[in-house]
């Protein structure tokens, strides 16, 4: 989860360093660090490390006359030791020798690393037997003693020998100071991209391109296993097996984290209102129901790979965490009964650790708004490595690990998301999950051309529908003032807006901290109904289907035992505002879409209970952005 920055120039990097982790500051932001060659009075390895946020790291370099042409960085997401100085990336070894020493001799070797070192225990043991003084609580210092420990004047050979004892997932860099204008970068696990200068005079190493935005385009992808030797305008690959390798330099044209607020309070917000956009420019293009749609990845020519596919298949699982998972579990609802096809949803962290038994004819489905999210890369690997080859992912992001590995993909286009907390991701890959929907109904001849024309001018809609649910946050406003004082809330729904609620009580937990859970309607007269009490609100989708006079009387067991209820409503429901039930209606009845727009205000309600609460918005404790360690 955390982020990495590197790089080899002829002119001061410590800026461009600093920029990059800005912008990478989504993926952690427990402790911040940046070390360089220094220049000048401060030559050999040199280091600033913070636990405040990546600003006040700027204003300590500034400070410090921090500067150098070779360097790394690194925003962390602690996983092994507290967010403290001692535990911040980069790391130095000094060679062994004692703790005092340590302190007075210039470091050697500075790393910074992403990922999880599942040996660290032994390999420390051993280096301790060695000498070596640990001075944090970090996996990543092991590496760094280890690179040390192997070091015999070539850091590109030692990078290469160290990381054949490491067993687990890490992106790496690493400079040495006897090497002033070399970078060594290695993968396995940790996503880590290669960018090429424009003058051909300087290299750089990031997590992803963004970190690069407005220094270079020309980005490499590296591969799993991967070492990469960065020097001044040229640069050498190595794979896994260690032998030399081109990789193909593209062109990305990455956007900057950097964007502009507008009018709004927190990047959190000005997602949730970038959805009508986002939807649009996700159905940009399409004018019917094809297969060739899922033909996004560059893995298929044209006609090629979805047709064929989706006419072998017969069921589909879908392997998602967080978010992503409660979109899969609506489309379940949406596969089944439109496209008459059975339909598995699988939390990825746990499908790849049990036994399941394979089925070669399942259509693979992975949802991820990065395409580098750990658990879910690792699912899909094992369900290939079990034989299903069959696979497609609905992605945000074209060049992500993700859509280079599947098959098939739809590309979302919600844009940047900066805000920890999903908005626009989540609703566009609903969007795009639901063509999916048409596309297999289609393929398996269940989708008449009336019922097509009828869903994509639903889905036409939908933008102009978001526009008008979006108009409900001076209502929803007015929810959060009681929301506020609370401690504990309860979400229920019935049917594929259950998965809704789910998605909402996770708003409510992930930025406002208040403890809620999510509960079928049906479920709560066994057990959650023990908690209901005038200080637990219950907020309750209810759109009109088939299913809401079961959810009626849902609603009267609530009353009945003091509760307090917060109903969403569609316009024809016939549930009116009361003693102890507030209800906000939605403008219109949305059908199949349904999911898409109840699931607007229940981002309304977190955002502006959190806000209410005094939490960060945008950066909640505890929590990063793209989840790329298990």
């Amino acid at each position: 989860m955390c982020g990495i920055v590197g790089a080899v120039s002829t002119r001061n990097i410590v800026p461009i360093l600093v920029q990059g982790l800005q912008r990478l500051e989504y993926r952690g932001y427990d402790s911040c660090g940046v070390a360089v060659h220094g220049t000048g009075l401060n030559k050999g390895l040199t280091r600033a490390r913070s636990t405040s946020r990546v600003a006040e790291l700027l204003d300590q370099v500034q400070t410090d006359k921090l500067d150098g042409v070779t360097g790394i960085a690194h925003t962390r997401w602690a996983t092994h030791g507290v967010p403290a100085v001692r535990n911040a990336h980069p790391h130095f070894s000094h060679g062994p020798g004692s703790a005092e020493s340590a302190d007075t001799r210039p470091g050697r070797i500075a790393l910074v690393h992403n990922g999880i070192i599942e040996n660290h225990d032994q390999l420390r043991a051993q280096l301790q037997a060695r000498g070596y003084h640990f001075s944090s609580q970090t996996d990543t210092e092991v590496i760094a003693h280890l690179v040390d420990s192997v070091y015999d004047g070539d850091l590109f050979e030692a990078v290469k020998t160290a990381i054949q004892q490491l067993q687990g997932a890490y992106a790496i860099a690493v400079l040495c100071k006897d090497e002033p204008n070399r970078v060594v970068g290695a993968r396995a696990g940790s996503p880590l991209i290669l960018g090429v200068g424009k003058d051909g005079q300087e290299n750089f190493l990031a997590s992803d391109a963004m970190a690069l935005a407005g220094v270079t385009d020309q980005i490499v992808y590296l591969e799993e296993g991967d070492v990469v030797d960065l020097q001044l305008g040229k640069y050498w690959i190595a794979d896994k097996a260690h032998k030399p390798v081109q990789r193909k330099v593209q062109t990305v044209q990455a956007h900057s984290g950097a964007a502009e607020l507008g009018p709004y309070r927190h990047y959190m917000q000005k997602e949730i209102f970038e959805q009508p956009r986002a939807i649009a420019d996700t159905l940009e293009g399409v004018e019917g129901i094809v297969p060739e749609l899922f033909e996004a990845a560059n893995n298929h020519a044209a006609g090629k790979g979805a047709f064929n596919t989706f006419k072998a298949i017969d069921n589909v699982l879908i392997l998602a965490c967080g978010t992503s998972y409660y979109s899969g579990c609506v489309a379940k609802y949406w596969l089944e009964s439109i496209a008459k096809i059975p339909c598995q949803v699988e939390v990825a962290s746990e499908y790849r650790y049990r036994d399941s038994v394979p089925n070669p004819n399942s259509l693979v489905v992975t949802i991820t708004q990065s395409g580098e999210t750990a658990d879910t890369l690792a699912a899909l690997r094992h369900a290939q490595s079990m034989g299903m080859q069959h696979t497609l992912t609905i992605c945000n992001v074209m060049t992500s690990a993700m859509v280079r590995e599947c098959k098939l993909a739809y590309i979302t286009r919600a844009g940047v998301e900066i805000g920890v907390a999903s908005t626009k991701a989540f609703t566009t890959q609903l969007a795009g999950l639901f063509l999916l929907t048409l596309a297999l109904a289609q393929s398996k001849g269940r989708l008449s051309e009336e019922a097509e024309a009828a869903y994509l001018k639903e889905m036409r809609h939908l933008p102009v529908a978001l526009q008008a649910v979006l108009a409900l946050e001076p209502q929803l406003i007015a929810w959060a003032e009681d929301f506020t004082s609370k401690e504990n809330a309860l979400f229920l729904g019935r049917g594929m807006h259950y998965p809704i609620a789910l998605e909402g009580a996770l708003k409510l937990k992930e930025i406002s901290y208040i403890h809620a859970e999510a509960y079928p309607a049906g479920e709560l007269k066994h057990g959650p109904l023990a908690l209901v009490t005038s200080e637990m609100p219950v907020v309750t989708v209810a759109p009109n289907d088939a299913l809401l006079e079961k959810l009626k009387c849902n609603l009267q067991e609530v009353r009945a035992r003091g509760g307090v209820l917060y109903v969403l409503a569609d316009s024809d429901t016939h549930i009116s505002s009361d003693e102890g039930i507030n209800v906000i209606r939605m403008p219109e009845h949305y059908g199949a879409l349904s999911p898409l727009l109840h699931v607007v205000p229940l981002q309304l309600l977190a955002y502006h209970t959190a806000c209410a609460r005094g939490t960060d918005v945008d950066k909640p404790r505890n929590l990063a952005k793209s989840v790329t360690v298990e």
